[in-house]
């Protein structure tokens, strides 16, 4: 299974700071180490062209020369540096390139990516580019290079914070589904309408979590039918993080990504992840719900490497 990754460039974050920067290098460190059927490969910068399918040109303009506004980054969450530039750039790069290597393989990913708080025009809640919403509407466009009159694209979204920025980019256009399962009263606390949201109580376990997601997915298929399917699998609902007020367990979140890889494989649509948010107490719990989430992830690109041709 291929896997893509922006690590290298590390931001500069002042001491204290609650992004937790590591844990990208910490993941990809263990992939290695511990699942050598992984493809380890570094990601390339998403073009100016290509960030702007879902963002203004004036706004990529302020990110890449940096000319932000203050406000615009303190919503953010980070300073403003060359670094940061250069990785939100590469970091939908590793999107887009999963999604290409997805469609063929049946299933990739991006070490990081899941930026789904940033809007057209502005980001938002440590998400500077919206990578999912970049890469969808890729995959649309070369789709209709290759004759295709359509490309329908689910993006579920199950990291505890709703994806609001997705939900405002695709608002009108029916060729996306954007279907978010998160806490209700978490961050942010305006949402946005998606096609499908969700809201969770705070303290919500393995058991109701699960049915709530078998329930989407179910609404999900009488509304909508894929042909590809961008995955960001938070570990943020894992009981042991400090910003994700749910009570997931390892097993419950395990359950809930093989879950999104077997609806994926049952109606033969290839899919794409991002590992989007965990800030746990301790940084070694979210690199293991992330190592899970990959070793359930292979599990699944086995299958599609066996599937009858």
């Amino acid at each position: 299974m291929q896997v893509f990754y922006a690590d290298q460039f590390v931001l500069p974050l002042p001491a204290g700071h609650r992004f937790p920067m590591e844990k990208y290098r910490l993941l990809r460190d263990r992939l290695a180490a511990e699942l050598p059927q992984i493809r380890l490969g570094p990601a390339e910068p998403a073009t100016e062209g290509q960030l702007a399918l879902a963002h203004t040109p004036g706004y990529i303009e302020a990110i890449l020369r940096g000319t932000v506004a203050p406000q615009v980054m303190r919503e953010i969450g980070f300073p403003w540096s060359p670094a940061m530039a250069e990785r939100a750039r590469r970091s939908v790069g590793a999107t887009i390139s999963a999604c290409r290597v997805a469609l063929n393989d049946g299933v990739a990913a991006n070490i990081a990516g899941g930026t789904h708080h940033a809007y057209p025009d502005k980001g938002g809640g440590f998400c500077v580019f919206n990578d999912a919403a970049v890469a969808a509407r890729l995959m649309q466009a070369e789709a209709r290079a290759r004759g295709l009159r359509a490309f329908p694209v689910a993006i579920i979204d199950l990291d505890v914070h709703q994806g609001n920025g997705t939900a405002r980019i695709f608002r009108d256009d029916p060729s996306v589904f954007t279907l978010s399962l998160h806490g209700a009263r978490n961050f942010p606390f305006r949402k946005e309408a998606s096609d499908l949201d969700v809201e969770l109580a705070d303290g919500t376990g393995d058991a109701d979590y699960l049915e709530a997601l078998e329930r989407a997915l179910e609404a999900l298929e009488q509304r909508f039918t894929p042909a590809f399917v961008i995955y960001l699998a938070g570990a943020d609902p894992h009981e042991g993080d400090r910003l994700g007020r749910l009570r997931l367990t390892w097993d419950g979140l395990e359950a809930r990504d093989r879950r999104v890889f077997d609806w994926a494989w049952q109606r033969g649509v290839p899919l794409a992840f991002a590992m989007a948010g965990g800030y746990g107490r301790r940084i070694e719990d979210t690199v293991q719900a992330q190592m899970r989430t990959f070793a359930a992830a292979l599990d699944h690109a086995r299958r599609w490497h066996n599937r009858p041709r």
